[in-house]
């Protein structure tokens, strides 16, 4: 088992300052949950960075309940209302997302917004070279997430119900405004100076042309729970990022796992794909624009520079959280440490094309 796969996966008892009122909880399910009977027990789950992840067990049926963490937050953060509108509409389009219960506005009931949605059983892979798997089905897997995210993609917006989930268009200019934005007043999680760089040069260069999908927004493979024994994705996970915006922007992030070492998140660098029968950068690149009837990938390089920043720029916020005391997750702190790390990654790449 990876250490990724051994920190992060299974449940645990409740973490200290996040604690949920079984009863009054009990009482919101009875009123909500359509076949819910207790008693009820609740445990936490031992990732989720951001929106703390906890698990409903019953004696008929588990759920899971994700929630905005207690204390002082940044104003479009931890939108949990916005990942339950999404999940519920993409399951009603056959998309493998989880089925939702409810959604819960009333801070009374246990301190913070919530929802509840099933517990699907299967596994969760929390390393991208995927050790638990065969080698001869590692193929097999990543063909299945590339799959899955073609799909995400084709998902017809107005059939969903999505059509107001984002602002279309300019997907690029608004995100790294956005991230530029959040970046520069977290004052507390400190300055970053390849993070300035790229907030002055990212700006000036995104390439011409645009498209809108639905886009996950933090596409991996921990992020997604498979068949227990099938390289088959039963469900997509932690859609806090989720919007209208550019398929592309949202594919290059998944893409990310190539270029980036193991130590900075699920990445690749320095593992024989070869060896490990993992498909090479340009091979998941054909298959995904084969999928979505692409010729390739023009700007590439600008695409993964600008998500390395906005990753860079997530986890400065984790960092910021950490200095405040309000971070969600026990590896909150190693977690942050990666920020300078992803920020001269993401510089290398503009440095690619010319920055």
């Amino acid at each position: 088992m990876s250490e990724r796969q051994q920190q992060f996966s299974g449940t645990g008892e409740v973490r200290q300052g996040q604690e949920i009122d079984p009863a009054r909880l009990d009482v919101w399910m009875r009123e909500n949950v359509e076949g819910y009977a207790g008693p009820l027990t609740i445990e936490q789950f031992k990732g989720g960075q951001s929106n703390p992840t906890y698990k409903l067990l019953t004696p008929n049926q588990n759920y899971v309940l994700r929630r905005k963490p207690p204390g002082i937050l940044l104003p479009s953060a931890h939108a949990v209302d916005r990942e339950y509108k999404v999940i519920t509409a993409l399951h009603g389009q056959g998309f493998p997302a989880p089925r939702t219960f409810g959604l819960c506005k009333d801070d009374a009931v246990i301190g913070t917004w919530f929802y509840v949605m099933d517990c699907v059983d299967g596994r969760v892979i929390w390393d991208a070279t995927f050790p638990d798997v065969p080698r001869d089905e590692r193929r097999a897997y990543f063909d299945a997430m590339n799959q899955t995210m073609a799909d995400l993609h084709m998902v017809d917006i107005e059939k969903a119900g999505l059509q107001d989930f984002g602002k279309p268009g300019n997907y690029f200019a608004r995100q790294i405004g956005r991230w530029s934005k959040q970046y520069l007043e977290d004052k507390d999680a400190g300055v970053v100076p390849s993070m300035d760089k790229l907030v002055e040069w990212l700006p000036n260069n995104i390439p011409a042309g645009d498209e809108v999908s639905v886009v996950h927004g933090d596409y991996r493979c921990d992020n997604m729970i498979f068949h227990k024994t099938e390289p088959k994705v039963l469900a997509v996970l932690d859609w806090e990022l989720s919007t209208l915006g550019h398929p592309l922007a949202d594919f290059s992030y998944h893409l990310m796992m190539y270029r980036m070492p193991p130590s900075a998140t699920t990445g690749l660098i320095g593992n024989d794909l070869a060896a490990l029968n993992i498909p090479t950068e340009d091979e998941y690149v054909a298959a995904y624009c084969a999928r979505t009837g692409r010729d390739g990938i023009p700007n590439l390089d600008f695409y993964v520079a600008y998500n390395m920043f906005r990753l860079a720029g997530i986890i400065h916020g984790i960092r910021g959280r950490v200095v405040r005391g309000t971070a969600a997750s026990a590896h909150a702190k190693k977690t942050a440490e990666g920020v300078e790390l992803l920020a001269d990654l993401a510089w290398e790449q503009a440095r690619k094309v010319g920055a």
